[in-house]
């Protein structure tokens, strides 16, 4: 991300001193990683000059006088979120958005345009040091998305019943008037959405939902499937994109489309021709026959699903994990467990050592050998690797013209994906 505000021309100064806030700024806006020891934190402290939170902010000088449409859940936020933005910019309503990652359509993450509906991204991790509470309920919601609810954010939740209070405040906030798109599909969302004031409207690749989809198929690097509403044929698109999750994250998007009164010929043009988002699996080079992916996917199910996507999609081909345990839930042993079954779809897996163990209590840790050991108790041909420099020299020694090699994290990953093709 530096490198894309380096491009826009906002200059960044790099690390956390008091002398970044010279001279005196006028505002100050607190993201949610800063802690109230930080230096910076400290020296604004003593300044007594305003400041806010990132979605105090987005609310008080973007979402002003917009209808708010918030795409929330555990999973499949940033691609909804960005699929229904190039949906609405395509259909010529001129949407504003802000997104958590970077549509490759439009090559930002923010726009601030001058149709009604802002489209955000509904995180439910917390605001600020100052405002533990999850950033979506600053959104004030009108329409909203709810993918999924699933226990995730193990440093400031504790358990499931915690995360779905956060996302029940999210549904009390829609009013009567506005909608609520449901995937039908999660038992916690079926359970939830009952309390809802305002109309919802269910969608899922099961039955049992007003929305679904239908025979999936792959042809020429493309998935297709048909829409149906209530039984009936809505319409049949075709996308880029491909996996379970993908389908179920369109369907959303195609559910929002028609209340907003989108002709289906749009809706097919939209979803034909989006390009998805940066991260999200995304070919970062092919060299010497072995393609590299970069995906953000970090939580176990996200994981798992991506390693199912993936494999799916190029079965004829041997699909190498790599998976950095770098997030907050992941560095914990929460989930040890659950990641041992997620891999069984891969040919060859490499887990590192988690970065910045120091900050996790030492009884809550997660253990790559551990996890290393056990996927090989299952079958499962997996290497351990100290650092990111070891793990380069085994990937390079064990790959093999026609691999996929699949890396996955929630950071940079010591830029793992360049070193890895310009060493092939």
């Amino acid at each position: 991300i530096s490198l894309f505000l380096r491009d826009l021309a906002i200059p960044v100064r790099k690390g956390y001193a008091p002398e970044n806030l010279v001279p005196i700024p006028d505002l100050v806006i607190v993201g949610n990683v800063i802690t109230r020891e930080n230096p910076e934190a400290v020296r604004l402290s003593k300044l007594r000059i305003p400041y806010l939170s990132f979605p105090q902010a987005l609310k008080i000088f973007a979402m002003k006088g917009k209808r708010s449409v918030v795409v929330a859940g555990t999973h499949g936020k940033t691609t909804t979120s960005a699929l229904v933005s190039w949906i609405l910019e395509r259909s010529g309503m001129d949407p504003s958005f802000m997104i958590g990652g970077i549509p490759k359509n439009h090559q930002v993450n923010f726009k601030l345009g001058k149709g009604p509906y802002f489209v955000v991204e509904g995180d439910e991790y917390d605001t600020a040091f100052f405002d533990k509470g999850p950033k979506f309920l600053h959104y004030d919601p009108f329409i909203t998305i709810l993918t999924s609810i699933e226990f995730d954010h193990a440093d400031i939740y504790r358990d499931l019943g915690h995360v779905t209070e956060s996302f029940r405040r999210l549904i009390d906030m829609v009013p009567p008037e506005g909608i609520l798109i449901a995937n039908g599909d999660d038992p916690v969302i079926r359970n939830e959405m009952a309390r809802s004031k305002c109309r919802v409207i269910t969608y899922g690749l099961n039955e049992g939902s007003e929305w679904t989809a239908v025979g999936s198929s792959a042809t020429n690097g493309r998935t297709n499937f048909e829409v149906l509403k209530n039984g009936m044929k809505y319409a049949v698109l075709s996308t880029s994109l491909y996996g379970d999750y993908n389908i179920s994250n369109i369907l959303s998007a195609a559910v929002l489309s028609q209340y907003l009164r989108v002709d289906v010929s749009l809706l097919r043009k939209s979803v034909m021709d989006f390009k998805g988002v940066k991260r999200r699996q995304e070919i970062r080079g092919e060299k010497r026959g072995i393609l590299v992916l970069d995906d953000f996917a970090h939580h176990p199910t996200a994981v798992e699903k991506t390693v199912q996507a993936v494999k799916n999609r190029y079965g004829n081909r041997r699909l190498i994990a790599v998976f950095e345990p770098r997030s907050n839930s992941s560095r914990r042993n929460i989930f040890q467990k659950r990641y041992s079954e997620v891999f069984d779809k891969a040919d060859l897996v490499f887990i590192p050592e988690p970065p910045m163990m120091h900050k996790v209590p030492t009884g809550e840790r997660f253990s790559s050998p551990e996890l290393v050991k056990v996927l090989k108790e299952r079958g499962v041909q997996a290497f351990y690797c100290p650092d990111s420099h070891i793990l380069l020299e085994t990937l390079i020694s064990q790959a093999r013209k026609g691999d996929v090699i699949l890396i996955m994290s929630n950071g940079s990953f010591d830029n793992i994906h360049e070193r890895l093709l310009e060493r092939f």
